[in-house]
C-alpha cells in the first residue's frame, strides 16, 4: 500500500482507503459528527426552554409575594436577636450585614432574617409586613409601600422565548432540507 493523501487515496493511484490505517489498543470509534451535532443542539434546546421556564416561574412568583404583602400584609415588630457581617471580594471587607428578629403571630414565635443589608443594632425594633400565611415571607413597611408587581419581570423569559421559538424553527427547517437532499 502506498503513501495516503489529502483525498484519502494513495498516491500510487489506489481508490479511497476503506479500512482504518490503524488502531490504538482496543477498537476503533467511529463518530458521526451529525449525530453528535443534532444531540448537542438538542440538548442546548432544552437546557433553553428550561431556563424559560423557571424565569417565568421566578417572575411570577416574585409578583405574587409582592401582591400578597400589599394585599394581606400584617405588620409586625420585630426584635433583632442577631446581625452577621457579610464578606465581599477577597473577604477583607465587609459587604453588607445579615440581621435576624424575632416576632410573634398568633401566639407563635417566629425568628427570620430581615430584609436589607444594614447592622442593626441587637434588641432594636423594626416595624416590618408578615403574610400570615408563610411568616417567612417579611418585607420592610418601606420595601412594601413602593414595591409594585410588574410585567417586566417577564421580559428577559420572553425574549429567551421568542429566541427558543426562532431556534427551534431553523431545527425543523434545517431538518426538513436534510430530508429532501438526503
Amino acid at each position: 500500500m502506498g503513501r495516503i493523501v489529502a483525498d484519502g487515496s494513495t498516491a500510487d493511484g489506489g481508490g479511497p482507503l476503506d479500512t482504518p490505517v490503524s488502531t490504538l489498543r482496543g477498537s476503533g470509534v467511529d463518530v458521526d459528527s451529525r449525530h453528535v451535532v443534532r444531540a448537542a443542539v438538542g440538548i442546548c434546546l432544552v437546557t433553553l426552554a428550561i431556563v424559560v421556564v423557571v424565569l417565568f416561574l421566578a417572575g411570577a412568583n416574585k409578583n405574587a409575594q409582592i401582591n400578597r404583602l400589599r394585599q394581606h400584609g400584617v405588620p409586625v415588630e420585630v426584635t433583632v436577636t442577631n446581625c452577621l457581617g457579610q464578606l465581599g471580594g477577597s473577604g477583607t471587607n465587609a459587604a453588607g450585614y445579615q440581621c435576624r428578629g424575632s416576632f410573634a403571630i398568633d401566639g407563635r414565635h417566629y425568628n427570620e432574617i430581615i430584609p436589607g443589608n444594614t447592622r442593626l443594632p441587637l434588641g432594636a425594633t423594626v416595624v416590618a409586613v408578615i403574610d400570615p400565611g408563610d411568616p417567612a415571607l417579611i418585607s420592610t413597611v418601606g420595601a412594601v409601600a413602593s414595591e409594585r408587581a410588574s410585567p417586566r419581570v417577564f421580559l428577559l423569559p420572553i425574549v429567551l422565548a421568542g429566541a427558543l421559538a426562532l431556534l427551534v424553527v431553523a431545527v425543523v427547517i434545517r431538518m426538513g432540507r436534510n430530508r429532501r437532499t438526503g
